[in-house]
């Protein structure tokens, strides 16, 4: 019976996210033609509203925890770990203040007309090719110059290894050194419990928490030492992702 009920929820949900997507592509065509600043920030508007209603129908309360509050006249560089599928729409619950990119993976593009939606609101990045992957670490760069903040989740994919945090990339840390913009670390807690990785199966309704840590500011580090950087912003996020006893952290101890 439990299995029965999750699976009517998760085609309730896929039914709206079906609906949302695309009552949005008209639009995201429409905001395109404003260049890819100004129409990028629309369409960050828009999802930011379509993420709003997505999870009112859900019945997910979202709760942005501020153990430091930011400016948002001021660019960062978001740093949030991943754990799930909800981590996208997520996100646009937690930075409300001011305009963003995310940098998402290349293969997002295939899924029908949400990828194409998701490539004029994002900065798409191919780690596997070199050229690409300079490529987005520029467009980002330009980004933070035209004072748009940007998003990213330094693991590159879900963290399945149990530990709070699995390994970070170097790309964040090195565009803060090089372009002095501080990091601000932003704790997704109830993804996870929300909806497991494993599973479309184990979506579920809640509270969504996000948890915004301290600025750390990259003033003092050179490129030589954006592993050091890197470390130091790493082991105080795991720091209090077991301080929240996040729900991952705490199914690898039972």
């Amino acid at each position: 019976m439990k299995g029965f009920i999750s699976a009517i929820y998760t085609i309730y949900a896929l039914f709206w996210f079906s609906f949302f997507t695309l009552l949005a592509f008209p639009l995201v065509l429409l905001f395109s033609l404003f260049g890819k600043l100004q129409g990028g920030n629309l369409i960050c508007s828009m999802a930011k509203v379509w993420a709003d209603c997505w999870y009112f129908l859900l019945g997910i309360r979202h709760e942005n925890i501020f153990e430091s509050p930011y400016d948002p006249a001021r660019n960062y560089i978001f740093l949030v770990n991943h754990i799930s599928y909800m981590d996208i729409p997520c996100l646009f619950k937690a930075i409300r203040k001011q305009p963003f990119r995310v940098l998402g993976k290349e293969e997002i593009k295939k899924i029908p007309v949400f990828g194409f939606i998701y490539s004029r609101g994002a900065v798409m990045v191919d780690r596997g090719s070199t050229e690409r992957r300079a490529k987005s670490v520029r467009i980002l760069k330009s980004l933070l110059k035209k004072h748009v903040s940007i998003g990213i989740f330094p693991e590159g994919t879900f963290n399945e290894t149990g530990e709070p945090l699995k390994f970070f990339y170097d790309g964040a840390f090195r565009i803060a050194i090089e372009t002095r913009t501080p990091v601000k670390p932003i704790l997704f807690l109830d993804n996870y419990s929300l909806m497991n990785y494993r599973s479309l199966l184990s979506l579920k309704h809640g509270v969504s928490r996000a948890v915004f840590l301290e600025e750390i500011s990259p003033e003092g580090y050179s490129l030589a030492q954006v592993s050091q950087f890197k470390q130091k912003v790493f082991d105080i996020m795991a720091a209090r992702l077991k301080t929240y006893q996040a729900s991952w952290i705490q199914k690898q101890e039972s």
